[in-house]
């Protein structure tokens, strides 16, 4: 059998010592079986877990409407984490990089360290919410809280915070808040109810904290809730509360959060992320998207590159062909894309993203209302194209262009097509029970060209 080489905390080792020792299996026996336990998770899991769906009703729920029309919007992911990017004690830990303190198993007391090292003097909420704008995308969704517990906005409840700990002293979710309005973006907020590796009673730390002293309810009332009510309070309309990593809140305490969400902003949604299926919308699993169409509202939450908050070393970029054709796909089967950038702890927004939240919005500028509010197009299952349908109009958006100048598609009716880019009309006829388009030798587009039927 193969050999692995695995660098792992010292303070785990000893867990999964402790673990073999009750189970009477050798320490390479229960880190085999860990890992195959860890392997066989991920990979069951389906696109959009069951606690984490969305609630009896909210279909038909009109306050999702705007949602529904959005389609793309903005994830960032910007916090103390932004500062090592990835890097801890010289060594390039794997894995996503606002999970560093969960990895390395950093102690609260080194971690807080970094508050003041956090001064983003390159901040700029209008240029942020200006390349928003310029990529098309209609909402914006920001770190209030990750799982480091610490604080992007000015908090009472807490010294962990943006405006206290750090040199910048200046409340950025404000900063961003008044942008968003100024320029017409919707503004949301994620926040990470359940993990808390800075709190002693927030689920995740055991190497600070032991879990069996965790007082989780008391950490739900007492300091959850309480920034709920500041986020809500303190910035102005807020769209969405965007709440991640259910674990184990129970039933009770994702409702009492949901209903204190409706108290205070009875517009703003919550994703489903809240956990015990009961969000507004379902949320998909990071960069997953549903083979098929599903019967819900549901979200794409994904990456440009690997990890979510910037990480010095991760230049897997993808292209803007690909995210182009995720945008597609994900709106062909009724979902919004949210997208994410993570800018470095100077407040940079890595050049790779510009770049390529640039080409999607140009890309939107022309072909913007086969996405924008539209429905699933009644074409699914094929490799070389996606459909979007409006009223009375069928939208082909083509992936692979065809050789022979034709593309036939069934199932659909039409008497008349034409390319969003350029408007040029094109020969439409039936054949053998096929629709048969016209079409010119090369793609106007290579990402994904449209063309409207009617």
């Amino acid at each position: 059998m193969p050999k692995l080489s695995i660098d792992i905390p010292s303070t785990f080792v000893e867990r999964i010592e402790r673990l073999a020792a009750e189970e009477s299996e050798s320490l390479e026996d229960m880190a085999m079986l860990l890992l195959r336990r860890g392997y066989d998770f991920e990979v069951t899991k389906p696109e959009v877990e069951p606690d984490r769906s969305q609630r009896p009703g909210a279909r038909s729920d009109a306050r999702l409407d705007w949602w529904r029309e959005a389609r793309f919007g903005l994830f960032i992911h910007w916090g103390l984490y932004s500062v090592p990017a990835g890097v801890w004690n010289g060594r390039d830990w794997p894995g996503i990089a606002e999970w560093l303190m969960y990895r390395a198993e950093i102690p609260v007391q080194e971690y807080e360290k970094l508050a003041a090292q956090f001064n983003p003097v390159k901040f700029d909420a209008k240029a942020w919410v200006s390349l928003a704008k310029r990529a098309g995308q209609k909402y914006i969704v920001f770190t209030s809280k990750h799982h480091d517990g610490f604080c992007l906005f000015d908090s009472a409840v807490t010294g962990y915070d943006m405006v206290d700990a750090t040199p910048f002293k200046r409340d950025v979710l404000k900063e961003l808040a008044e942008e968003c309005a100024a320029q017409g973006i919707k503004l949301g907020f994620y926040y990470s109810q359940t993990q808390d590796w800075h709190h002693p009673d927030g689920d995740g730390n055991d190497w600070d904290f032991d879990p069996a002293e965790k007082d989780f309810s008391g950490y739900i009332e007492d300091y959850v809730k309480p920034h709920v009510r500041e986020l809500l309070t303190n910035y102005g309309p807020i769209a969405i509360m965007w709440f991640d990593t259910p674990k184990g809140i129970s039933e009770q305490q994702s409702r009492s959060l949901l209903a204190l969400c409706n108290e205070l902003q009875p517009d703003c949604l919550v994703c489903g992320r809240l956990g015990n299926a009961l969000g507004d919308y379902a949320t998909a699993g990071d960069n997953r998207i549903p083979e098929e169409i599903l019967d819900l509202d549901w979200e794409t939450p994904a990456t440009i590159n690997d990890s979510w908050s910037y990480k010095v070393n991760d230049h897997n970029w993808k292209s803007s062909v690909d995210l182009i054709r995720k945008l597609v796909d994900i709106v062909s089967k009724g979902g919004n894309y949210l997208l994410n950038i993570g800018p470095t702890g100077e407040g940079v927004i890595p050049q790779p993203s510009v770049e390529r939240l640039e080409a999607m919005g140009r890309w939107l500028e022309v072909n913007g209302e086969a996405v924008y509010g539209t429905q699933p197009g009644p074409i699914q299952g094929r490799a070389d194209l996606r459909t979007t349908s409006g009223e009375g109009v069928v939208y082909l958006h083509v992936f692979d262009w065809p050789a022979d100048g034709q593309i036939r598609v069934e199932g659909v009716a039409g008497q008349e097509a034409r390319l969003l880019a350029g408007g040029e009309a094109l020969a439409v006829e039936e054949s053998g029970g096929a629709l048969v388009i016209s079409v010119p030798e090369e793609a106007p587009d290579a990402a994904a060209t449209v063309i409207a039927l009617r």
